[in-house]
């Protein structure tokens, strides 16, 4: 599914809205029909094209917020270093984290 462009997810879509089977859709948009069959299931269940689960990668640690905590500490001093960064940035932090996250 994470081969197909936005139009093409937007015209299977239209496809299924007029009765198209999923066969039907592989064959005139020509794509595999599985990719039509998950976009389908998608905008039916999510209301999207897409699905809702995240595509690959682990989650990410630390969110927005801590970016900008970290953006804010390193401009202070330019040479702090990874050991001086988590030091600070745990005690801005609930949860600490290691140096390796930092």
């Amino acid at each position: 599914m994470g081969d197909l462009t936005d139009f093409q997810r937007e015209q299977i879509v239209g496809v299924h809205l007029a009765g198209a089977s999923v066969t039907k859709m592989a064959t005139l948009l020509r794509c595999i029909q599985s990719s039509s069959f998950h976009v389908m299931t998608a905008y039916t269940n999510h209301g999207k094209t897409y699905s809702a689960k995240r595509i690959s990668g682990p989650k990410p640690k630390l969110c927005e917020t801590y970016h900008y905590i970290m953006k804010r500490i390193v401009s202070k001093n330019h040479r702090t270093n990874a050991a001086e960064m988590t030091a600070e940035f745990n005690i801005h932090h609930e949860e600490p984290v290691s140096t390796k996250t930092v």
